[in-house]
């Protein structure tokens, strides 16, 4: 870590404020759990952190790639920084704000829009460096998420994943709650977009146990990843609920946006659509933020509470799996683990994943347990 020094020379006063040149950002986070150059590539791409829903005037506390940040509002906008106070290094997320600004809990000090140090209420008349603004990040909003990105590519055009119909007149959007969980966001998505569990791991939710075969399928690259359409009579109803016509084939189109976002449209009877973002945001290589906005053509006059509670239960079903694999990360190496026909989607991201530059073996400094 470097030491930040402020040089006040024998005849300055507290309105002269000099410091030494400041340093460059830090390689990687305090206490990173990524290889240092997975963690350098990773950095570059967007994320959510946040529902939009879940950040005001009061400084929120989110973590991403082991980056520790605050996000709050000022006149409506979002400002995403580290969360350390360049002062004396107290996380910001333990002041207040009033949606003109937040307020350090140590010493006060007030950081408004774009993270600019506006008070030092212990010299109010003196000229504020500089070096107390905040470390920043750029921010988007979209389907009713924040999304941020640690280290983008200057003068880039911020690249968010794409919603098929989030947009669309007719569509419903509905904002589930996150479910965090303890395992890679790698390991998550490659569990959205196996097509082989469905009859073992959603028994409680819409697998079938006599409904297990998987049919051939075909994954097809693009710019962001591969995308995949997925046939078969595996009814997406919960169960207790609606049926399908007898033999109807429903249709299932995953498209993979590498790093950790996937989106699922599924196709249901009389024209029905409901498309889900499973957006895994990367806490840290063991703890993942699952994020999960929804868009539907079918029920839109109906509480939401039914989708929340259903979404929840899916999610919690592949949790309990997803938890307890080894090894914890992704082998991005075909050759540890057997594969059958079935994991084609499964080949295909993890070959996505290696073409980013990303490790031969994705670790987490853990080693292959046999």
């Amino acid at each position: 870590l470097t030491c930040v020094l402020w040089a006040f020379p024998s005849r300055a006063t507290h309105k002269d404020f000099r410091m030494t040149p400041a340093p460059p950002l830090p390689a990687l986070p305090r206490d990173c759990t990524f290889d240092a150059d997975d963690w350098a590539i990773l950095a570059q791409h967007w994320y959510p952190v946040a529902l939009s829903s879940e950040i005001g005037d009061t400084p929120a506390a989110v973590r991403l790639l082991d980056e520790t940040l605050v996000a709050y509002r000022v006149g409506g906008s979002v400002v995403v920084a580290h969360d350390i106070c360049p002062h004396r290094g107290v996380p910001l997320s333990l002041g207040g704000g009033d949606g003109n600004g937040i307020t350090c809990a140590y010493h006060g000090l007030r950081f408004g829009e774009g993270g600019r140090c506006v008070h030092v209420p212990a010299h109010p008349e003196s000229k504020i460096p500089s070096r107390l603004n905040l470390r920043t990040y750029p921010v988007v909003e979209r389907y009713g998420l924040v999304w941020t990105c640690l280290r983008p590519e200057p003068g880039a055009a911020p690249v968010i994943p794409a919603m098929a119909h989030w947009d669309e007149a007719g569509f419903q959007q509905i904002n589930c709650p996150w479910i965090d969980i303890a395992a890679f966001a790698g390991r998550q998505v490659e569990g959205f977009l196996d097509v082989a569990h469905f009859g073992f791991v959603h028994l409680g939710s819409f697998g079938d146990p006599d409904n297990v075969e998987v049919p051939d399928y075909t994954p097809v690259r693009h710019q962001y990843g591969h995308s995949v359409d997925y046939w078969s009579t595996v009814s997406n109803y919960p169960h207790g609920t609606k049926q399908a016509p007898p033999g109807y084939r429903w249709l299932r189109r995953f498209d993979v946006h590498l790093p950790f976002t996937a989106t699922l449209v599924v196709h249901f009877p009389d024209g029905g659509l409901l498309n889900i973002m499973n957006a895994a945001s990367p806490v840290s290589a063991r703890q993942t933020r699952m994020f999960a906005p929804i868009a539907r053509n079918f029920d839109t006059d109906q509480p939401v509470q039914a989708v929340y509670d259903f979404n929840r239960t899916v999610f919690e079903e592949d949790r309990a799996i997803v938890e307890v694999q080894k090894p914890e990360t992704l082998p991005l190496d075909p050759k540890p683990e057997v594969h059958i026909p079935a994991d084609r989607s499964s080949i295909a991201y993890r070959r996505g994943l290696r073409d980013l530059g990303l490790s031969h073996f994705f670790t987490a400094g853990c080693l292959w347990a046999a």
